[in-house]
């Protein structure tokens, strides 16, 4: 398959985290902002949920969808911050087999165009685990839109190139992906 030709859209089961002391399902508009950039994508999102910030509660929830052979992506919203509540990277971390380190870079070169200097206090980070990509954005919408955009979107897309993580998730053909030139 040239590298051109477009694969047939693979939809994505994406988990939506939201890491928050005081957020609501009513008042979550970083969730809702990360929901629906995933259903405009043509992604179904299969599970969503608030937590507090808490390392033990983060590690049970993001650990149960890791496990799950149905959850691909993982999506996380809130405690990337350098507060003594922002538990995000500190609890997840650990429980990544690989890091994406790329991920925090680039995001953070991006928002520097938005919102200059003040971009070094996002610990924003993406890693795999057990197939399945975890990306955790600071607890802002804009920050999750911009998160989504202009990086995610395009990572959780097959037809993203020169590479993508589609390949990489449970459940995905992944001769069919790989098979470019």
């Amino acid at each position: 398959m040239s590298h051109k030709e477009k694969l047939p859209f693979i939809p994505l089961n994406i988990a939506v985290l939201t890491v928050s002391d005081t957020r609501t399902p009513d008042n979550d508009s970083s969730g809702d902002t990360l929901v629906n950039g995933a259903l405009e994508a043509n992604h179904q999102v299969v599970a969503r949920t608030i937590v507090k910030d808490d390392i033990y509660q983060l590690r049970s929830i993001v650990s149960q969808w890791i496990a799950s052979e149905s959850i691909q992506a993982i999506l996380i919203t809130g405690g990337t911050g350098f507060t003594s509540r922002d538990n995000t990277p500190q609890a997840l971390t650990l429980l990544f087999d690989r890091e994406v380190e790329g991920f925090g870079e680039l995001f953070r070169a991006i928002s520097y165009e938005e919102i200059g200097t003040s971009t070094i206090q996002s610990r924003a980070f993406a890693g795999v685990a057990n197939e399945t990509v975890i990306f955790a954005l600071p607890g802002s919408p804009n920050a999750c839109r911009t998160g989504w955009d202009k990086i995610i979107k395009q990572q959780l897309d097959a037809n993203h190139g020169p590479c993508n993580f589609v390949p990489h998730l449970k459940g995905v053909d992944l001769a069919a992906c790989l098979s470019r030139d």
